[in-house]
């Protein structure tokens, strides 16, 4: 898929699931479980152990689910990602190295910043979008005030986001919201229920898409 493609499903989908677990074998059918619940945007974080073989797995298997890999801390890593299959990067701060091979083999890149200084650097850099973290502490008030004068650069508010507060960040202005704790129901998963995974994503999409209605009236 072409990079303006991405970036335009990542717009259109709007919301963007974070998979962050202890072990592998569980990643693929958590994706599986969160797409079934309307999420089509799966990050798939770095610090899980077995991380790139998950990611090319999953791209195998998950034909419709646009995959992307996070907590990239290096240049290395981003390339070890992107050979892997990985169509998008996320990083937790604002890391050059990251950008630039990024912009080398043309994938998207989400760079991580907290302050307004922060935010437009890495957009100086050439961030695509800019993760907001932690935008559960920071708040949708927040967001809205570094979009007074930074409304050229698409916010994504990462960290506590649910299904209860992410329409907030939709009125504030969020590009895009990532869901991670809130959808990865740890129990869950350890005790093999993954429907409700997917009725944790569907309460997501749900909420974002009230959200938009409201916005769109």
């Amino acid at each position: 898929m072409k990079k303006t493609d991405i970036i335009r499903q990542l717009f259109t989908d709007i919301v963007l699931g974070i998979i962050r677990v202890q072990a592998s074998r569980e990643l693929v059918q958590i994706a599986r479980s969160l797409h079934k619940g309307g999420l089509n945007c799966i990050e798939i974080t770095m610090t899980t152990p077995g991380a790139l073989r998950a990611i090319e797995q999953a791209t195998d298997e998950l034909k419709n689910v646009l995959l992307g890999a996070g907590t990239v801390l290096d240049g290395a890593t981003a390339r070890e990602a992107i050979l892997a299959g990985a169509e998008f990067l996320v990083t937790p701060t604002v890391e050059p190295d990251v950008i630039e091979m990024a912009h080398r083999y043309g994938v998207v890149v989400i760079s991580g910043a907290m302050t307004p200084t922060e935010i437009l650097t890495a957009w100086e850099l050439g961030a695509d979008m800019v993760k907001v973290f932690p935008a559960g502490i920071l708040g949708p008030g927040y967001l809205k005030a570094v979009r007074g004068p930074l409304p050229q650069i698409p916010l994504v508010p990462t960290g506590g986001i649910t299904a209860d507060n992410a329409g907030e960040f939709i009125k504030a202005g969020a590009a895009v919201i990532c869901g991670g704790s809130c959808l990865v129901d740890k129990k869950a998963i350890a005790e093999g229920h993954y429907e409700i995974l997917t009725e944790r994503a569907r309460e997501l999409v749900e909420a974002v898409s009230k959200a938009r209605k409201e916005i769109a009236r």
